[in-house]
């Protein structure tokens, strides 16, 4: 294998990298940038050059990152607001019943509606839901084996990817999330909430207090 990566052209692979990540807007696993190359580039050191090119990135508007479906470019959110005057928009307001509801599947996960209700101490909207799945944020993983069985709900990738995280235990402390999904790229993924059809409505329990995130979300656009 050493062999091998000797015989390698090194700084053509980063640059090939760099045209394919540039060039796509989803994460590309290790495995689909090896499909660039006839060569049979290992992972250590295909993860070695995409170090080096996130080094070259460091000074300019945008950052390679390593999220949980793979690599991709992305816009440092410093500049973010620059970019937004290409675009001026009246940003969408998010509710908080869809901020809670997405705190509490991805940090008591796997859970059920029913689940939720009780931490939240509401009955919530089937439409939250449908437009958390929707967006892709969330997926049902299966069904609780007890009367109705009901859908369990968890996490996706797509969810880790949005937020650039790699995996679930890179998650801030609950009570920043709220923060990690109202940032410019994050933000401007959430789904359309049509306020008026998915309002919560109160059930008999009080709402809980251990599960808490911020005011309601502004998104912006983004590149």
């Amino acid at each position: 294998m050493e062999e091998e990566a000797s015989n390698l052209d090194l700084a053509l692979v980063k640059t090939v990298l760099e045209a394919a990540l540039l060039s796509t807007q989803e994460p590309l696993a290790l495995n689909e940038l090896k499909r660039l190359f006839d060569e049979d580039l290992g992972n250590e050191m295909l993860r070695k050059v995409l170090e080096e090119l996130r080094e070259d990135w460091q000074q300019r508007g945008v950052e390679l990152v390593n999220v949980a479906s793979g690599w991709r470019f992305r816009t440092r959110p410093e500049y973010q607001k620059f970019l937004d005057r290409l675009n001026p928009q009246k940003p969408p307001r998010y509710s908080r019943p869809v901020l809670e509801t997405l705190a509490i599947i991805a940090y008591r996960q796997p859970v059920t509606r029913g689940d939720i209700e009780d931490i939240r101490g509401v009955t919530v909207s089937p439409g939250i839901l449908k437009s958390l799945e929707a967006r892709g944020w969330i997926d049902v993983i299966g069904h609780r084996e007890v009367p109705g069985r009901p859908e369990i709900f968890a996490t996706t990738k797509t969810f880790l990817d949005d937020l650039n995280l790699r995996s679930l235990e890179e998650l801030p402390p609950l009570e920043d999330l709220g923060s990690l999904v109202d940032n410019p790229e994050a933000a401007a993924l959430l789904p359309d909430m049509d306020e008026s059809g998915d309002q919560d409505v109160q059930a008999d329990a009080t709402p809980a207090s251990d599960v808490e995130t911020g005011p309601a979300l502004e998104s912006t656009q983004i590149h």
